[in-house]
């Protein structure tokens, strides 16, 4: 990474954390499974107890809640409007790639993420037979102004003509509001030039219970030393989060509260409003292709 203000070298640490909890619950491969990885799990999961008693949900919830909606409405961009290529950005250990390809043979998937973790992530692929030309991993910056690992090249370099749906689970919040706007900014320029493309990803929302908030801005501090990143809740509400997209230039912002989908998948419940929304935003090629 260069000497920027804000460093995303830090959060593989958490993607180490986020694979053992898609792999304890029945979402990942093991190919992807990591001893550091369990090891965290059982590390957190006293914590984990505790937030759940308490605050009627926790890491383990959110973490469960995103993929499995963002999962959801990829699928539905795939199946009901023809979307046949997905870039995820800040891959980690995700096993999306994977089962997207298993249930969608001639899908074009990209995964991207930092050089060390993108090397890591193709070497567990390659080993198991699933790389190759429909399926890539690739190194990606997304604080590269330029150069080969900036967004804008990587996407040229990597992405076919039309259409992609681009995902970054678990990604923004490490990031201030200042910073991941121009990252967000210029997806919204190149999207732009490919309609009927799509942006997925997670945002958490501060509480407003001044207990569960102070439990809150304590986490954020804990994962903002282990990332070496700066943990950010950047939206008050829903209508916060598309008002600032649209004045990025996206077009179309829908945004998903996991309560909503308790009776539509198998995802776990909080006690409270769930913190965590999954954000839709992107480039309607036609009026049918607005989200329902």
């Amino acid at each position: 990474m260069s000497s920027k203000p804000t460093d995303s070298s830090g959060i593989s640490f958490t993607a180490l954390y986020t694979g053992a909890v898609w792999h304890r619950n029945g979402l990942s491969d093991n190919s992807l499974v990591t001893p550091q990885g369990q090891w965290l799990y059982t590390l957190m999961s006293p914590f984990e107890a505790a937030s759940k008693t308490l605050a009627g949900g926790n890491l383990k919830t959110f973490l469960l809640q995103r993929h499995l909606i963002i999962d959801h409405l990829i699928e539905k961009r795939i199946s009901q409007h023809g979307v046949n290529q997905v870039l995820e950005i800040a891959c980690g250990l995700s096993p999306r790639g994977l089962h997207l390809r298993q249930r969608h043979p001639n899908l074009h998937m990209v995964e991207a993420d930092l050089p060390d973790m993108a090397a890591r992530k193709a070497s567990r692929l390659a080993s198991t037979g699933h790389l190759g030309a429909s399926h890539q991993v690739t190194p990606v910056d997304i604080l590269a102004d330029d150069g080969e690992h900036a967004l804008e090249a990587v996407m040229d370099r990597v992405l076919k003509e039309g259409p992609v749906i681009v995902v970054t689970e678990g990604l923004t919040n490490y990031f201030s509001l200042p910073v991941i706007t121009t990252f967000w900014r210029r997806l919204a320029t190149a999207l732009s030039k490919r309609p009927g493309s799509y942006y997925l990803f997670d945002s958490y929302l501060m509480p407003e219970q001044p207990l569960i908030k102070g439990g809150i801005h304590l986490l954020s501090k804990v994962l903002g030393g282990m990332t070496q990143s700066q943990v950010s809740f950047h939206f008050d509400d829903d209508q916060q989060v598309m008002k600032h997209l649209q004045g990025l230039g996206f077009s179309q912002t829908q945004v998903h509260n996991p309560r909503d989908y308790y009776t539509v998948l198998p995802i776990p419940q909080s006690r409270n409003n769930p913190l965590v929304r999954v954000v839709e935003t992107g480039f309607p090629g036609s009026a049918s292709d607005i989200p329902s």
